[in-house]
């Protein structure tokens, strides 16, 4: 059977990575999260003290770049895919709301997006790959044979988070992760390198009403039509 790209791209907390996993499940795809990557440059630049809450030491990131390696591996007891910086797991870090507060700086940066997207082309050179992020249907792969937009209304992404955060056991306010939310809505739309934009042939997806089975039913159509050629 003919395999495609997938590239979901869409604002933070919409549940890009949830129903990409799905997907990559169903169809024996590879998963890729790209946020995680993004997050992963974040906590390398908190750990080497090049990025606080008062500084960020852009040239010196961009000088360390090279000794920062990424790579996903499949956890033999939950069955998910998680990341390993350095040879270091840190799926668990990079998700804390501390982290989180510090992504779309980093994401800013181009040579930081360079390496990344060089990675991300080199996964998904074969085929049979679900990515998701901010410009995996414009920028990292432009000719992926199926795109989808996610979008939500940002108080419902914020409750979203407050609740995954809560049920971690993490002590934070909704007005807090409202406000994240909302700063990187900003910084992500507005940045000059690969803002996020929706791509002029992505399906659209506004999830504030649907739930996960619905949504991963829309989607999951709109993937099998592509592969056997109906669209």
């Amino acid at each position: 059977m003919k395999k495609i790209t997938i590239a979901i791209d869409g604002f933070s907390s919409t549940g890009k990575s949830t129903v990409a996993k799905q997907l990559a499940d169903y169809l024996d795809y590879i998963y890729v999260d790209t946020g995680a990557m993004y997050r992963a440059v974040a906590l390398f630049a908190l750990d080497n003290k090049i990025l606080s809450e008062n500084d960020f030491n852009k040239e010196e990131l961009i000088k360390i770049l090279p000794e920062i390696y990424l790579e996903f591996k499949k956890n033999k007891d939950s069955g998910k895919v998680e990341i390993f910086l350095n040879g270091q797991n840190v799926e668990k870090e990079i998700r804390t709301m501390y982290v989180s507060s510090f992504v779309s700086p980093v994401a800013t940066i181009p040579e930081v997006r360079r390496k990344l997207v060089s990675l991300q082309h080199k996964m998904g050179i074969e085929k049979g790959i679900v990515m998701d992020g901010r410009d995996i249907g414009t920028v990292v792969f432009p000719e992926a044979e199926l795109k989808i937009f996610m979008t939500a209304n940002a108080d419902v992404r914020a409750k979203r988070r407050y609740d995954e955060l809560k049920e971690k056991g993490d002590t934070i306010t909704f007005d807090e992760i409202l406000k994240n939310v909302q700063e990187r809505d900003f910084m992500d739309t507005n940045r000059k390198d690969s803002p996020l934009i929706k791509a002029v042939d992505a399906i659209e997806i506004d999830n504030s009403e649907i739930n996960q089975e619905d949504q991963l039913n829309i989607i999951l159509q709109l993937a099998k039509d592509r592969i056997v050629g109906r669209v």
